[in-house]
């Protein structure tokens, strides 16, 4: 069986067991200011700041990855032809309220999103608010103020893709914060099954192989079939 080839670990290497439960909460950095992502700790693998957590997650795996693909595809050729929308990708970064979470994809109106910072994409003007971060160095808990955000509106579309560490249940409570975040259409894809759920205030709905997804009047004629969303599990499949 092969094995890691042997490295030294540095200082910030943090040991995990095997048995560990995903997402696992990592102690914030000193610096550390939510809202400013060049104060994140850089990790091989995925990071949200959730409720006062910083949370991480391992690398997604084949599947989830090739049906990401697959999804941003298809947004991306939409937007092609919808000039006015804009599409993120690679655990699009968004600062909703005091949360800092990433999408599979996620659409925006291009009005509402302002130019190129190099940061997150953030909801409200972060001034006067704070948090409270732990120091384990000092073994003490600090206020630190949030700096100021860009004002843009919430992305229209947010798309979770469903893998190892991220099934249903737990995209669905995902969903939840979306809404509550002011995203109006959640879509939940879920490779093993090859079906999409779809989440709104209105309520959810799945749709499976040969049907077509219903589209949403806020993005005019974004409407796929689920098949397109799973070209390349389908064909793995046979």
């Amino acid at each position: 069986m092969a094995r890691p080839a042997p490295r030294e670990r540095d200082e910030e290497t943090i040991p995990v067991p095997a048995t560990v439960k995903f997402p696992v909460e990592l102690m914030p950095p000193p610096g550390f200011d939510p809202p400013r992502l060049e104060t994140w700790p850089r990790v091989e693998g995925r990071l949200e700041w959730v409720e006062g957590r910083l949370l991480y997650m391992p690398p997604c795996g084949d599947r989830q990855q090739d049906t990401v693909a697959d999804v941003v595809i298809t947004l991306g050729n939409w937007v092609r032809s919808h000039p006015e929308f804009v599409v993120g990708t690679n655990e699009a970064g968004m600062f909703l309220g005091e949360d800092g979470r990433g999408a599979d994809a996620a659409i925006w109106r291009r009005a509402d999103v302002g130019p190129y910072e190099g940061g997150f994409r953030t909801l409200d003007l972060l001034v006067d608010r704070r948090v409270l971060i732990p120091r384990p160095e000092t073994e003490v808990t600090v206020e630190v103020a949030l700096g100021e955000g860009r004002r843009i509106g919430p992305p229209l579309l947010a798309v979770e893709v469903a893998g190892r560490y991220e099934r249903e249940r737990q995209l669905r409570e995902k969903a939840r914060w979306y809404l509550e975040a002011g995203v109006p259409v959640v879509w939940i894809v879920l490779p093993k099954k090859r079906e999409v759920l779809i989440v709104t205030a209105a309520g959810d709905t799945r749709h499976r192989r040969g049907e077509r997804l219903p589209g949403d009047p806020r993005l005019p004629g974004l409407a796929p079939m689920v098949d397109e969303l799973f070209v390349q599990v389908s064909r793995a499949a046979g």
